[in-house]
């Protein structure tokens, strides 16, 4: 399991990415407008690139080589963005960020999708549970980081920092063991697009989770634009908001770690409509705290919630993707997943400038409705 722990845990160092370049944002120019543009520049394009990134990944003998790639070119993307940011319109720096966002899946689904290499069969539900508490860890040192860094150095060293930890999860990437070799030519490229869609268009368990994500992830972006503006409103700081992005980390790690030793017994589509529910409630909770301290705790039963909640849906993943397209239907959900996230950004960033409790709000009204009819996140 360690195995598993290390090589993922690399990738989700990309979480530092996305408070960093908020308060880049809302530094620069004061208003969470621009922050939230560039968040969502940096996710909406990932809905092209994904589901090519995963059928190239399949294919792909080395598949480490091109995850480390991708990191690069990633890190190296926001590298670029940070530098623009203040000094060009905005318009150049979210272009730059769509660009740079192309590479976001591979990042994501494409790392969750190699775990199945890397541990025996009969540990690989327990492997996910523990690859989700890495997210976990991950969103706990990302926003604390950004935040702390921020206050100190200013956001654009935040930004620094984090394109640093990207570079250095690279040498993970590049250790991930080869896929083996197929025993007949491969089809095309567009042919196995298509076989992927098709594949998550049919199964109906697939569909369901895809789509249910997809709407969780719109929802939620607006409690993460809203954040700094939920600390600064509540505490007096906006590096508070990005600790309550630190507090439902927490809540999220000790949620996959009590999973991981008490393991779910039912289906995991269960797992997903309580856990959905709960992480619903919880934010709404926050939309509508009058006291910091009550935000807090609100985020920490949220973040118990979101940790069995992505180990479910990577279960569901698993048991449902045919083998050959198994990283492309892990990529294109990330993809449609970050997409749909980007789509509530800039939404969100829009109603923060005028309405900071509408932002978190929006995720309880869509959660709770959507897990009555699709029992997912």
């Amino acid at each position: 399991m360690a195995l598993s722990g290390g090589r993922h845990r690399g990738a989700d160092r990309r979480r530092d990415v996305g408070p960093a370049l908020l308060l880049l944002g809302l530094s620069a120019t004061g208003s969470p407008a621009l922050g939230s543009a560039l968040l969502a520049g940096l996710t909406i394009s990932s809905g092209i690139g994904g589901p090519v990134l995963g059928a190239v990944l399949d294919r792909s003998p080395a598949p480490g080589r091109l995850l480390g790639a991708a990191l690069l070119a990633y890190a190296g993307g926001v590298a670029i963005v940070a530098a623009l940011v203040g000094g060009v319109p905005g318009a150049v720096a979210v272009a730059m960020a769509v660009l740079a966002g192309c590479a976001g899946p591979a990042l994501t689904g494409g790392w969750t999708a190699q775990l199945p290499r890397v541990v025996a069969a009969s540990a690989v539900q327990r492997g996910f549970t523990l690859d989700a508490a890495t997210y976990g860890a991950a969103s706990l040192a990302g926003p604390a980081i950004a935040g702390a860094v921020a206050a100190a150095l200013g956001a654009r060293w935040a930004v620094a920092v984090a394109v640093a930890l990207l570079v250095a999860a690279v040498p993970a990437a590049m250790r991930m063991p080869g896929a083996a070799a197929a025993s007949h030519p491969p089809a095309r490229l567009h042919a196995d697009l298509g076989r992927g869609l098709r594949a998550i268009a049919e199964r109906r368990p697939l569909l369901a989770v895809t789509v249910a994500t997809m709407l969780s992830s719109a929802g939620f972006a607006g409690f993460v634009v809203a954040s700094p503006l939920v600390g600064q409103r509540l505490a007096g700081s906006a590096a508070a908001g990005a600790a309550l992005l630190s507090v439902l980390a927490v809540g999220s790690l000790l949620g996959a770690g009590a999973l991981a030793r008490r393991p779910w017994r039912g289906r995991p589509e269960g797992l997903l409509a309580a856990t959905t529910a709960l992480l619903g409630a919880m934010l709404a909770v926050i939309a509508a705290a009058d006291a910091f301290e009550l935000a807090v705790a609100a985020a920490l039963v949220a973040g118990v919630a979101e940790g069995p909640q992505l180990a479910a849906v990577f279960q569901v993943r698993h048991r449902e993707a045919p083998e050959a397209l198994r990283t492309q239907l892990f990529t294109t959900a990330a993809s449609v997943k970050m997409s749909a996230f980007a789509l509530g950004s800039a939404g969100a960033g829009a109603v923060a400038v005028h309405s900071v409790t509408a932002c978190p709000a929006r995720r309880g009204g869509r959660s709770g409705a959507h897990s009555s009819r699709t029992s997912a996140p």
